[in-house]
């Protein structure tokens, strides 16, 4: 199948082809979220959650984000491969927002980065763009900025937050996204945003009216199970069916079933 780009995805914006965007952090999960049919598979710093054990995503380095894009890359042969920049690895000036940028590119392999903020990051993305990198916004819940907007809440109820949203996201796109993610956002207000741009915007949390969907790799499988939104469908408790087979080996070794005639060598 062809390649997932840029151009795939403003097509399917134009006729209505809803885009499909999933998590994943290494080389096996990529290869399956991969073979399934995804469009997009995000190299996200939630990472730091549901793979490193951190509490939040503040404390993911460039160098987590590096190496775990570079596994989901080698994975992914149709999927465009987009690597999310972590905190304060683009706040402090568009030339390292370029810097880091390139480095996802290059070193990494990814198809593209995502940054998260609206009218504020603005100059990172016109420096990163006009190097020919493809940024994918994200406004609504940013948890990169827990800590300013009061933890995981839902974002432009009130509405002078839902017209900045809005004002956001157009200034996303005058600047050259190619994409916006809408994380917790009234639906409501995800339709209308996404009425607005001739870009995609890719909903979570923000209802069915945008133009694709992304969810955790963890959570739909039931894998990470501290924490879930409402927004979160779980389509299979991995968990419970990897807890049940360790335990199986567990006992099996201990009972000396394992290994048997069959798994050793004559």
């Amino acid at each position: 199948m062809d390649k997932i780009t840029v151009i795939t995805l403003s097509e399917k914006k134009k006729k209505k082809e809803p885009i499909v965007m999933i998590t994943a952090y290494d080389y096996p999960s990529a290869q399956m979220v991969d073979e399934a049919g995804v469009d997009i598979i995000l190299v996200g710093d939630s990472l730091g959650m549901v793979v490193l054990g951190y509490e939040n995503t503040l404390p993911v380095t460039m160098e987590d984000m590096l190496r775990h894009t570079a596994a989901v890359a080698r994975g992914a042969k149709r999927a465009m491969v987009v690597a999310d920049m972590p905190f304060m690895s683009y706040q402090l000036s568009p030339e390292q927002a370029l810097e880091n940028a390139g480095r996802f590119i290059k070193e990494a392999k990814a198809h593209a980065v995502k940054l998260e903020g609206g009218e504020e990051v603005i100059e990172a993305i016109n420096k990163i763009t006009s190097a020919g990198i493809p940024v994918m916004g994200h406004i609504g819940l940013t948890p990169q900025s827990i800590h300013r907007i009061g933890g995981y809440r839902v974002q432009g109820r009130e509405e002078e937050q839902a017209l900045k949203l809005a004002k956001d996201a157009k200034l996303l796109e005058e600047a050259g996204c190619f994409s916006i993610v809408l994380e917790a956002v009234p639906v409501d207000l995800a339709k209308k945003i996404t009425e607005s741009l001739n870009i995609p915007t890719i909903g979570i949390g923000a209802g069915p009216f945008c133009d694709g969907q992304v969810l955790v790799y963890h959570d739909i499988l039931g894998i990470y199970q501290e924490f879930k939104p409402k927004f979160v469908k779980r389509y299979a408790n991995l968990r419970k069916e990897i807890i049940d087979a360790v335990s199986n080996y567990v006992k099996e070794v201990k009972d000396g079933k394992f290994p048997d005639e069959e798994h050793s060598y004559r």
